[in-house]
């Protein structure tokens, strides 16, 4: 079961959820872009901790330009999601805030058809669909 892609997605998706609830009570007492900063914090060093643990480090010139690059881009876009994401949840409930920002499945399956050449096939457009759908009902305030 770890070698199965779809045990980390669920396992990536538990924790999202617990990143929403945790960082909705944290960040009740404090801006949110400082709080965005300790969150780095912690999971750079979590990752440095995980790394070493399992003998995972790697050299430096071992990574190529493209890897590099994107790798950086990753890494801001990241930033700026998180920078987003808590000045949100800073504002909103989390309830709300959670869904609209899984926007980017949609986002995502659209821009892997438009730019990595990805397919879905109908029934999976019908998901992406839905999703939308359930983002639009979950973020209404009635």
């Amino acid at each position: 079961m770890a070698e199965s892609w779809q045990f980390w997605a669920v396992v990536s998706a538990v924790f999202a959820a617990l990143t929403a609830i945790f960082a909705k009570v944290g960040i009740e007492n404090i801006n949110s872009d400082f709080a965005t900063l300790i969150r780095t914090f912690v999971i750079i060093g979590a990752l440095c901790l995980f790394l070493t643990v399992s003998g995972q480090w790697q050299g430096l010139s071992t990574i190529s330009a493209k890897t590099w690059t994107f790798l950086v881009l990753s890494g801001l876009a990241t930033g700026a999601s998180w920078l987003a994401y808590f000045r949100a949840l800073k504002i909103g409930d989390a309830a709300r805030v959670a869904p609209i920002d899984k926007l980017s499945i949609v986002m995502v399956a659209v821009f892997g058809v438009a730019f990595l050449g990805e397919r879905l096939s109908a029934i999976n457009w019908l998901g992406v669909l839905f999703i939308a759908g359930g983002v639009i009902l979950l973020s209404i305030r009635l």
